[in-house]
């Protein structure tokens, strides 16, 4: 029979295996808290994105920089 010895006077490397051995698992609960994005705070991301929201935005830079080298008629 073996002999009790307090959790307390175990060797380190005793109690990690009594710890590990408590330890489970959890399954497909996620244990990471979140929290939704504050709407105040600045986002890197979105302004660079601003490009991507204009519809044919190369061809309206095109169409301004021909309309710029036309000659003037008054």
């Amino acid at each position: 029979m073996k002999r009790y010895i307090p959790y307390e006077k175990l060797s380190k490397k005793e109690q990690r295996k009594i710890d590990l051995s408590h330890r489970g698992s959890w399954g497909d609960i996620n244990p990471v808290t979140r929290k939704p994005e504050n709407s105040k705070a600045y986002n890197r991301k979105k302004t660079r994105n601003w490009r991507h929201e204009l519809p044919h935005s190369g061809s309206l830079f095109f169409m301004v920089i021909w309309v710029s080298f036309l000659p003037c008629r008054f």
